[in-house]
């Protein structure tokens, strides 16, 4: 169990067993404990909900037969969005495509992650891009790994050698290549609070590909960097990179304060800056982030009715109050850093239960469940207080609420407590 304390939250009286297997010891087993009707199987007895790690996906899922009501969270290639190279290849390939069926207007709406080339297979390439703009930072990354592991920025061209040599590598010996990396055009212009560099961290979960169902939690956090930014120390990890399995080994880290602010204590700082229609401009330009990621994948993801995922999105803001998207994690860090850390992470966890629905106890067309607002339901989502003779179409306001209250037990106790008693038709 956890050391942090769980508060009493909203419960149900009355609802069926759901047996549960999970392959995590963090906050998601404290959530599924206690959760009611809800009974943890051991070993191999059969299970109707499984939150498992992606090792357990990739060794059992094409072995395992699931009935009808059975939910895992994965989908089964899951690395379509969350391998950083394979990321940037649907990236693009979406931003391609729409380039020569719509226009390059469009196209330009994709334009939110850095340059970026798979190493070794794209090194020519990226040499190329590499010499027309000399003097700048690249940072060089694992494509499979997380937590800041393997992760470093250079600026010559002599640091990465290494992956221009096993390039050269015949096609029978590429089962013995050294690890894939992706080589990323750094941003050099980050935005800073009190001169520290921070990175978003946005839970956004989908329950179906086809059609595409995404919902957007209205909880998150900023990670920040323990030292203040500059680029004439491109060596110090503690300064570039957020990462907080990074941060918490910097000699001066406190583990209660941590590192870390609210995405509402974030967006009112903000909008205190630069003002309320800025700001929204920003987190109308993030929306479009996680929605036309999750289309860039949607034809190559393999659906199934069984499978939903959270996925955690890294959003990192320059100066100009632009976003970027960094990378996308299909295993999310549920293992809390403070007391507030967890509180956030066991609502999360328990918001996701509550819209994946083993209960029975929605009717399928609710655009709020708790914490997550549905903002894609095989198109954009609006909220309910539009006028349709007043607004054209480019006027809807979108059903999104990052950075804003979240007064989840109000809205499910409304929420569930109608439906305790039936069930999903």
């Amino acid at each position: 169990m956890s050391k942090y304390k769980v508060n009493g939250k909203h419960r149900v009286e009355g609802i069926r067993c759901v047996r549960y297997k999970c392959g995590l010891v963090s906050t998601i087993q404290d959530v599924l404990r206690q959760r009611p009707g809800w009974t943890e199987v051991r070993e191999e007895g059969e299970w109707d909900f499984n939150w498992c790690d992606v090792g357990w996906l990739r060794e059992n899922f094409d072995h395992s037969y699931m009935e009808e009501h059975v939910r895992i969270n994965h989908f089964r290639n899951h690395y379509e969005l969350t391998r950083k190279n394979l990321m940037v290849k649907n990236l693009k390939r979406y931003r391609k495509n729409l380039e020569r069926d719509v226009g390059r207007m469009e196209a330009s709406k994709c334009d939110f992650f850095p340059c970026t080339f798979a190493l070794p297979s794209e090194y020519h390439l990226f040499v190329e891009e590499f010499k027309r703009s000399p003097g700048n930072t690249w940072i060089m990354k694992p494509v499979a790994k997380s937590q800041g592991k393997g992760i470093f920025l250079f600026r010559k061209l002599k640091d990465i050698m290494d992956w221009k040599k096993d390039g050269t590598r015949s096609e029978e010996q590429k089962d013995t290549q050294v690890e894939s990396y992706v080589a990323q055009r750094y941003i050099e212009n980050p935005y800073l609070i009190n001169g520290r560099k921070f990175d978003l961290r946005v839970y956004v979960l989908v329950t179906s590909y086809v059609p595409l169902k995404v919902w957007l939690y209205r909880d998150g956090f900023a990670r920040f960097s323990s030292t203040r930014f500059s680029l004439s120390s491109i060596d110090d990890k503690y300064m570039h990179l957020t990462n907080v399995a990074v941060q918490k080994t910097a000699p001066d880290y406190d583990p209660e304060k941590g590192c870390k602010w609210q995405m509402q204590q974030l967006r009112r700082y903000l909008t205190a800056k630069h003002g309320r229609e800025m700001v929204e401009t920003l987190f109308k330009e993030m929306d479009n982030i996680f929605v036309r990621s999750l289309l860039s994948v949607q034809k190559v993801i393999i659906n199934d009715k069984h499978c939903f995922e959270l996925y955690g999105y890294d959003i990192l803001l320059d100066q100009n109050l632009k976003p970027w998207l960094i990378e996308v994690n299909a295993s999310p860090s549920h293992t809390p850093s403070s007391q507030e850390d967890y509180e956030m992470k066991c609502r999360l966890l328990e918001d996701t239960l509550n819209v994946v629905d083993m209960e029975g106890r929605l009717t399928g067309k609710e655009k709020r469940v708790g914490g997550y607002d549905l903002m894609w339901n095989d198109g954009p989502v609006y909220k309910e207080d539009f006028n349709l003779e007043t607004f054209g179409s480019s006027c809807f306001t979108a059903n999104t609420h990052l950075g804003c209250v979240n007064d989840r037990e109000k809205q499910l106790r409304w929420l569930i407590k109608p439906l305790s008693g039936q069930k999903r038709m």
